[in-house]
């Protein structure tokens, strides 16, 4: 993975980054802390996306955030008392690492009053984002990878000078649980995409190419998302106004290279939890040994 400190070009200077669910599914951890904020080992799932944003080079992010939500815009905030505390303990690099949290990059909140989907809250950061392209990364998704997730659809944004989407193959059998693309193969993991449906019903998929929470979009996209009509689920969905600018404007599909976690499915966060912590010196040996133990003694 790049350095977190490291200065690279920037292919897009600005990302969105939806923060507004309520995160049911991990109920009731998520009645007072956003699903956001539930930590890969001791930090946070949405650190993590952001730290990724700006490895890529960007220095704008935009949080789309909703009520409740305001542990969000404190962590990436100046915790003065806390670091005033630590320094004066002694706890100088402990105080650092907080300060940095705070220097990362420059973030902008911006409240999504009503759940209308992701579409409406990609909308939401218009003003913001202005007449220029930018990423869109979900908190859900986290990608483990050489070279950030979102560094490489901009690079493919910026050879086509198209909207491009991160895809991933996923067995036939969950197609229906995520977007679902089908087009025309470019090489070099590029395909030309020429139908995307949301969520299709079980067998009816054009394809096993999975939507994964990683787009290079260009401002076309609010107009479109200004004048579409809900779709599944009753909200504007993101999907629906990508299959409208396929049609006008063109749309790429790119297969990412690295790992994916879906930090916003249970089992997922705990893979995600292992496959960091086992990153970590100081937890590996530890784990690995809690692991076996495990494997040993577990009845299948």
């Amino acid at each position: 993975m790049a350095s977190k400190t490291s200065k690279v070009e920037p292919l897009i200077r600005k990302c969105v980054i939806p923060a507004a669910g309520l995160g049911t599914r991990f109920l009731p951890a998520t009645k007072a802390v956003p699903k956001e904020m539930l930590p890969i080992v001791d930090t946070p799932t949405l650190q993590y996306i952001v730290e990724e944003a700006v490895s890529a080079g960007i220095e704008d992010v935009v949080l789309i955030n909703g009520r409740g939500k305001s542990a969000i815009e404190d962590h990436f905030d100046i915790a003065f008392e806390l670091e005033t505390t630590l320094r004066a303990r002694g706890k100088e690099a402990e105080a650092d690492k907080l300060r940095a949290i705070a220097d990362l990059v420059r973030v902008v909140s911006i409240r999504q009053k009503e759940p209308k989907g992701l579409g409406h809250a990609v909308l939401c950061a218009k003003s913001v984002i202005g007449d220029e392209p930018f990423g869109v990364l979900l908190g859900d998704d986290m990608i483990d990878a050489e070279e950030p997730g979102i560094r490489q659809l901009a690079r493919v944004y910026r050879q086509y000078n198209q909207a491009v989407i991160a895809l991933m193959e996923v067995p036939d059998s969950e197609t229906h649980m995520y977007g679902i693309a089908a087009g025309t193969d470019l090489g070099d993991g590029v395909m030309r995409i020429d139908r995307i449906v949301e969520k299709p019903k079980k067998g009816t998929a054009p394809s096993n190419l999975a939507v994964i929470g990683r787009y290079v979009l260009p401002p076309d996209i609010f107009p479109i998302l200004e004048n579409q009509t809900p779709g599944v689920g009753g909200e504007i969905q993101l999907t629906d106004g990508l299959a409208a600018l396929q049609q006008t404007k063109g749309l790429l599909g790119y297969r990412f290279k690295g790992q994916r976690y879906d930090a916003g499915d249970k089992v997922g966060y705990l893979k995600a939890n292992i496959a960091y912590a086992l990153k970590r010196p100081d937890l590996r040996d530890g784990l690995l040994a809690y692991m076996r133990e495990v494997v040993k003694t577990e009845k299948p």
